[in-house]
């Protein structure tokens, strides 16, 4: 049977006992005594500050856990309920908290030859996380190993066997650390710029979580190498799904969304030409919903998110939202959050970062 990275409202709020709850004001407690699903995102707020909001699938915002500075991917241990929030690229702190409160947030830098992409999951007991990194000057991907049992200290580190690792996951069995490899070389020196896109080396690698070695790697097709692979989710069978971000010619049509398992070949999805258009050759996040069977992506550029079937890899739905960022599977299909302030059917005088983990 495969794991469930979400607990529902009823665990989530005996998990949080009555200390969590006694301090929530009236408004966030009725939100989550009706919610169905609660999420965690980064968000910037009016002031211009930074936190984690713990939201409903409502989007009604329960609590806030302030940031050192601005946060991108978010990861979840179903174990544990330890949540984390990841630096954006080329940031150096990710911090860990519990959503209800019950410990001090423990803040962790990375080596200061390494930054974080803004990624990382932990393993399926919840004893290790895994972080992507950039081994800058020697300009390869990392995959950090935090020991979650000894307040995440640094026990180690892997090669992804590419270049500028982004998002990254584990197997549900635990064996197997699944990256994307965008093949992007960045340096700090240089904030954010990309530095080789006339030579980038995308790639989708599959790596042995106990020794760090390279089970498989999956090179983009060279018509393609300007393709960016940027996220990944697994699906109730185990398929991994991929979804891209594009540095060559606007115009171009590039396929954006694809699958694979162990043992196989890559495979794009064909998109409709006037979605593949919408998306503005950008998806930014991507999210499956195991229980219905559905791969959502979203893009701000485009400003669109897009439902498809896993099993047939059609699209079922494309619907418009302004600077669509985060997405994370609810009850029925997707929770969708904007730039804007928009979680599904309410908007908050926030920002939502990039990225939604259902906990």
């Amino acid at each position: 049977m495969m794991r469930s990275a979400a607990i529902d409202r009823r665990s989530f709020v005996k998990a949080a006992g009555l200390g969590f709850l006694a301090a929530l004001t009236p408004r966030s407690l009725m939100a989550l005594e009706q919610a169905d699903a609660v999420y965690a995102s980064g968000i910037r707020a009016a002031d211009g500050s930074f936190a984690v909001a713990t939201v409903t699938e409502r989007g009604e915002i329960v609590d806030q856990v302030a940031l050192p500075a601005r946060a991108h991917g978010m990861a979840f241990s179903a174990s544990t309920g330890k949540t984390v929030a990841f630096a954006r690229r080329p940031g150096t702190y990710a911090m860990i908290f519990d959503p209800w409160n019950k410990s001090e947030p423990i803040v962790i830098n990375s080596r200061e030859d390494r930054h974080f992409y803004g990624h990382g999951a932990f393993s399926p007991d919840g004893r290790l996380l895994y972080a992507s990194e950039n081994d800058f000057d020697g300009n390869r991907g990392m995959i950090g190993l935090y020991d979650a049992t000894d307040r995440f200290t640094r026990i180690g580190e892997f090669e992804t066997y590419g270049i500028g690792p982004h998002d990254m996951t584990v197997s549900d069995d635990g064996r197997l650390l699944i990256v994307a490899n965008g093949g992007i070389e960045t340096h700090p020196d240089f904030g954010r710029t990309k530095l080789n896109l006339g030579e980038m080396q995308p790639s989708l690698a599959l790596i042995d979580a106990a020794t760090g070695a390279l089970v498989e790697k999956h090179v983009l097709p060279a018509e393609w190498a300007e393709l960016s692979t940027r996220h990944v989710d697994l699906d109730g069978a185990g398929r991994i799904w991929f979804a891209c971000q594009y540095e060559g010619h606007r115009k171009d049509l590039p396929p954006l969304v694809g699958h694979f398992a162990k043992g196989e070949d890559l495979s794009f999805i064909d998109l409709p030409e006037e979605t593949t258009r919408r998306l503005a050759n950008y998806v930014g996040a991507i999210a499956v919903n195991r229980s219905e069977g559905l791969v959502g992506i979203t893009s701000p550029k485009g400003g669109a998110s897009v439902t498809i079937d896993a099993r047939t890899g059609k699209m079922l739905a494309e619907t418009s939202l302004p600077d669509a960022a985060g997405i994370a599977p609810a009850r029925s299909g997707f929770a969708v959050s904007s730039y804007d302030g928009d979680f599904l059917s309410t908007r908050s005088d926030v920002a939502w970062d990039q990225h939604i983990v259902r906990i």
